[in-house]
């Protein structure tokens, strides 16, 4: 291939933006799929209905970095959200991102 006409493509493929498929692989990894599905209740509430939730709050997406990170109950039912102390700031703030688009 042309040297000259592969630094372009290079560039145009490192400027789009990251697949959300990223941050579902970021949810697997951390196990948050053995409670939570995309489009459907598991143990706790689908991703599309914590959106919908959060929906429309300035706060919505620090609220859901700190129920990540220091767990909750009472929010979805009886069964509590365990703390996910593990997980770094920056991968809880990008699956609340994910998570607030809806886990597209």
């Amino acid at each position: 291939m042309n040297q000259k006409f592969l630094v372009p493509v290079v560039l145009v493929l490192v400027s789009l933006p990251v697949p959300s498929f990223a941050n579902l692989a970021l949810a697997q990894k951390n196990a948050c799929m053995a409670c939570h599905a995309v489009d459907k209740k598991v143990l706790g509430p689908a991703y599309v209905d914590v959106a919908a939730k959060y929906k429309g709050q300035k706060d919505a997406e620090a609220a859901l970095v700190s129920s990540i990170k220091k767990g909750g109950s009472g929010k979805w039912g009886a069964i509590p959200m365990p703390a996910q102390n593990n997980l770094s700031d920056a991968d809880a703030k990008a699956l609340a991102k994910w998570i607030l688009t809806t886990a597209k």
